[in-house]
């Protein structure tokens, strides 16, 4: 068996050693280039690596499997896939991504850093505060990333609703499942979007979703800015509609100097970080770890990718 990586550690290899020691592990060129003189079997592929699949596809016609080293696909050829094995760290941040959007909500609750002071304020004691409490999130998307917010916000004693892509009774007890994204958005205080990018998704938040959301709600967005129409945004922020939109992922990446995001005083903007957290990479690899024990030993894979829904 042949593994290319896309992506290297020493403990990387010696984990691979550990489960397949009799595996030929190839690295790939980080410049994306291809230098295969034998086909591989396997893939261990990162989410930046696109280019370079598609044409390792093409000198590989036996390739079986391909992990991508991430959660979002959308990046990737998954029409060339079509007919091969293919598994991602499907939930490997959800914990670091729940806990950045709990952190953006009661920042946002809060007012902070605006509520801290350097100098003798107006007035003691009081402030225009508000709680988290009774509060509505509104999640678009239930999957691990969704369940992991929705549990960190239950314990705020905050109402949970979700729209999910095929209604069904909702698996977590508190958490209220709603059959339209229409019905959800009127009554939310905090709306997450954290659905995977599809070609069904794309633009699904546009000027029309915007309008029907709670006046003087916050927005937020960990999934792919291209869910979110981001003229539309700037028209229902800058007509006071939205309170605020916090983003970690803006479209293009990087955002170029001088775009409006950067300046807009109702946008809260982190460079696409909502992931990191000790041992991220190690999170992401594990999920590969497995399967290659799973791939070993004949058992199905977890994190399976639709290559036709595109998740």
């Amino acid at each position: 068996m042949r593994i290319a990586l896309q992506f290297d550690t020493p403990q990387l290899r010696k984990e691979i050693a550990k489960i397949a020691p009799e595996a030929e592990v190839v690295l790939l060129p980080a410049d994306g280039s291809l230098n295969i003189k034998k086909p591989v079997d396997v893939v261990l592929a990162t989410p930046a690596g696109s280019e370079q699949m598609a044409r390792l596809l093409a000198v590989t016609p036996n390739l079986s499997w391909v992990h991508i080293m991430g959660t979002g696909v959308d990046a990737y050829p998954l029409n060339l896939l079509t007919g091969r094995c293919v598994t991602c760290s499907k939930g490997s941040t959800a914990v670091p991504i729940a806990e950045w959007v709990l952190a953006m909500i009661l920042a946002h609750t809060k007012q902070l850093p605006n509520s801290w002071i350097k100098q003798p304020p107006a007035c003691w004691y009081n402030a225009d505060l508000d709680s988290l409490e009774g509060k509505t999130l509104g999640l678009i998307g239930f999957g691990q990333i969704g369940q992991a917010i929705a549990k960190r916000a239950l314990a705020f004693d905050m109402r949970v609703i979700a729209v999910v892509r095929n209604f069904r009774p909702s698996p977590m007890a508190g958490v209220e499942f709603i059959k339209k994204i229409e019905q959800l958005l009127p009554r939310a205080d905090h709306l997450v979007l954290a659905l995977p990018a599809t070609r069904q998704s794309t633009g699904l938040i546009g000027a029309q979703q915007l309008a029907l959301m709670k006046p003087n709600s916050h927005l937020i967005n960990i999934s792919r800015a291209a869910i979110l129409n981001q003229t539309a945004l700037k028209n229902a922020l800058d007509n006071g509609h939205i309170a605020q939109a916090s983003l970690d992922v803006v479209e293009p990446e990087p955002l170029p100097e001088g775009h409006w995001i950067y300046q807009h005083p109702k946008v809260k903007l982190s460079p696409h970080i909502s992931w990191n957290a000790p041992f991220s990479y190690q999170r992401m690899i594990n999920p590969f770890l497995d399967n290659l024990s799973r791939w070993i030993a004949g058992t199905p894979l977890r994190g399976m990718v639709d290559t036709q829904a595109g998740y």
